[in-house]
């Protein structure tokens, strides 16, 4: 390999403020959104552990804004992941994400949880929104992973 034919992959470009907006239950808006790196970037980047469903849930936003497979398929639960997942916020026809509110979050014990939020966004012209209640589960590793969760959009 020569310095012609040598390519250098950056890595794709993060956000200054993160996706998620920080986003909680009872936040009053306009909240300041956090920094990525503090934020969401220190799961999906840095391979830090969400403590919560909560940040999971955040965190798994965030990848999607950012077209993160990777993250989302290790952090969904491997009976429920499903084979044909495409998230390429670049693809015609991909969601523009814009923002995220958190309605509740319940944790029943120290391996269950339940986050419901909506997410807004815009796909061919229109605005949408996606209200989801989401089930989580705490393996034996310690590690929060999605589900499954109770869908409506509109």
């Amino acid at each position: 390999m020569n310095a012609e034919t040598a390519r250098v992959v950056l890595p794709a470009a993060r956000p200054a403020d993160c996706p998620c907006g920080g986003a909680a239950p009872n936040q009053k808006a306009p909240a300041k959104a956090p920094r990525y790196a503090q934020c969401c970037g220190r799961f999906i980047d840095d391979a830090a552990i969400p403590s919560t469903a909560l940040e999971l849930m955040r965190s798994r936003y965030t990848a999607y804004v950012l077209g993160e497979e990777a993250y989302l398929r290790s952090t969904w639960a491997p009976e429920t992941c499903p084979a044909d997942l495409e998230i390429d916020p670049a693809a015609e026809g991909a969601p523009r994400w814009l923002g995220l509110a958190v309605k509740r979050h319940e944790q029943h014990d120290d391996a269950h949880a339940i986050v419901e939020f909506v997410a807004r966004y815009k796909t061919g012209g229109r605005a949408f929104r996606l209200h989801e209640t989401s089930r989580f589960t705490r393996g034996d590793d310690g590690r929060w992973r999605y589900v499954d969760g109770d869908v409506s959009s509109g």
